[in-house]
């Protein structure tokens, strides 16, 4: 059933890596394979491998480790009435430790390839005196070795193979040699388990390198069904865990082949910024990120290429004369403050052609900058008095305070922060109303409310690296601000070119809110899919597969 639906929550987060915890879920709790009472019971097997571990400690070929039964308030969840609870000292046992004395094969955490369970071939071959403190711990074939540091990145693997030199494991690892009747593959799969997972997190200490000691570790618990049975379920787990890695390959190739989909859309629309083109931005057979679009939409609409130029349109030269007409009564007023000198720009330095009717001129010519007229908050009115609030998601940059500064639409820039740079959320914003804007922020001005919004929409569309200094605390000061180059377009083209951003934004905010309803409902099949298939046959009652250590929920979801 579960591999039947696949396709229908394929795009929740993380299906396949779920689908993998699932198959190791049913497995570990007896539901993956049916039980048979011909196979036995485990109980007749544990006290089979204790007479052997006897023998063997008898022999003095391993140490004695002390084992206490696993109490019912440390099962995390039931088990079929022919399985047992064990120890993990019960299950295995260490071969010794060693100080090289000849040439080695030394096995280190680094050396475990996590994602497939197995010892890599960049295992190192040592000669004695090269052998760092931890090669100590011996290890054969058919040993299953496990890392005890930041074990939660499950470096676990099987020795399948013998060394020309020596095997020796590093003491990071718990070593678990199994005892006959033990398969080391069952072994495996249960140290990777979601329950023996969260066991250890509960266990761990220290900060850097968490990890838990040998005690615990030994000490730790699993369930052990009859032996015929332990190979029955790894062989299913083998199966489906293959099935697995189709399906991964399979959205892997699907992803990419999507990405590739995705880029002659946007290419095909940056060239021909048509409806008929635009239709396949918004395709479902292969969804372009919100992210995305909105980056390519603003790109498109600072090169000319969004809405058409109509040559009825008062050429950008002329609004530039007006530009220059309103800065000049605004410094008779005493109303213009601050350097706006700024330097030519050079023949080529736009970076793209422009239509006719548009011009290239630098950020400096066109503003004014306000941010003279702010106040700077004191750290004593910032406790008292200022409470920073998200403002058009401006949050960090306008205060509420007593009073305010400003009362009129002005266009306000971020000043630092590395949104400058890795440009996360938009850096120009425009802030309306009454407001007060603290030091993050730059203000500008100008010549209409429409004016500043195709501003806003070009600084947001370009990449400000080149006019940003520092890159521990990124700043964009006013003399580079002043520098930026802009593709100023008529005033008509401005307020065309606004309305289409603004009509295809709204058009990706409902495509990003399909996609997260999209998801969320492929995540609930997936939990509720899940919930089903881990129910107890027969009365209904769900088990109890989380163990009291987890730490994370299992959410339930009715199906």
């Amino acid at each position: 059933m579960f591999f039947e639906k696949f396709e229908l929550f394929a795009d929740a987060p993380n299906a396949v890596a779920q689908m993998r915890e699932l198959v190791l879920q049913l497995a570990v709790t007896g539901k993956l394979v049916e039980q048979r009472k011909i196979e036995g019971s485990a109980s007749d097997l544990m006290q089979e491998i204790r007479a052997e571990r006897a023998a063997l400690v008898a022999a003095r070929k391993i140490k004695v480790r002390k084992s206490a039964p696993v109490e019912i308030d440390e099962q995390p969840f039931d088990i079929p009435a022919a399985w047992r609870w064990a120890r993990l000292s019960e299950v295995g046992y260490e071969l010794g430790q060693k100080v090289p004395d000849r040439r080695f094969t030394y096995i280190d955490v680094g050396c475990i390839d996590s994602d497939k369970g197995r010892i890599s071939e960049r295992v190192e071959v040592m000669e004695p005196n090269e052998a760092p403190s931890r090669a100590r711990k011996l290890v054969s074939r058919g040993t299953v070795i496990y890392s005890t540091v930041r074990p939660y990145l499950l470096n676990i693997a099987i020795v399948e193979r013998d060394f020309e030199y020596e095997p020796i494991a590093s003491t990071a690892f718990g070593i678990l040699h199994p005892l006959s009747g033990i398969n080391n593959r069952f072994l495996f799969y249960w140290l990777r388990s979601m329950p023996f997972t969260a066991y250890v997190q509960a266990g761990m200490k220290g900060m850097a390198y968490p990890a838990i000691n040998d005690e615990k570790f030994y000490s730790g618990y699993i369930p052990l069904p009859p032996t015929a049975e332990q190979k029955r379920i790894v062989a299913k787990v083998d199966e489906l865990m293959a099935l697995c890695d189709r399906l991964e390959a399979q959205q892997q190739e699907r992803d990419t082949r999507h990405v590739a989909l995705a880029r002659a859309s946007l290419s095909r629309f940056a060239e021909a910024p048509t409806p008929a083109n635009l239709d396949f931005l918004f395709h479902k057979s292969y969804p372009i990120t919100p992210a995305d679009l909105r980056k390519s939409i603003l790109t498109l609409a600072v090169q000319g290429k969004l809405v058409p130029q109509d040559p009825r349109d008062e050429p950008a030269v002329v609004l530039l004369e007006r530009i220059a007409a309103h800065k000049a009564e605004l410094s008779n007023e005493g109303k213009l403050r601050g350097s706006t000198s700024v330097s030519p720009m050079d023949t080529g330095e736009g970076g793209y052609e422009l239509p006719p009717t548009w011009v290239w001129v630098r950020f400096g010519e066109i503003m004014v900058n306000r941010d003279g007229e702010r106040v700077p908050v004191s750290r004593e009115e910032r406790a008292t008095k200022a409470k920073t609030y998200d403002y058009y998601g401006a949050s960090g940059v306008i205060d509420k305070i007593d009073g305010y500064l400003f009362d009129k639409p002005l266009l306000l820039i971020g000043e630092d922060g590395a949104n400058l740079i890795n440009r996360s959320t938009p850096i120009a914003f425009m802030a309306r109303g009454k407001y007060w804007v603290n030091n993050h922020a730059h203000v500008l001005d100008g010549l209409t409310e429409d004016f500043l919004r195709y501003i806003e929409l070009h600084i947001n569309a370009i990449n400000l690296e080149p006019y940003v200094t520092g890159s521990a605390q990124p700043k964009m000061n006013q003399a580079k601000m002043n520098g930026i180059p802009i593709a100023l377009p008529p005033l008509a083209e401005q307020r065309r070119i606004i309305a289409k951003v603004d009509q295809i934004m709204c058009l990706v905010d409902q495509l990003e809110t399909q996609l997260i309803v999209s998801r969320a409902a492929a995540e609930k099949l997936l939990e509720a899919t899940v919930t089903e298939l881990v129910r107890t046959n027969g009365d209904g009652q769900n088990d109890r597969v989380a163990t009291r250590a987890a730490t994370k929920e299992t959410k339930v979801v009715a199906v």
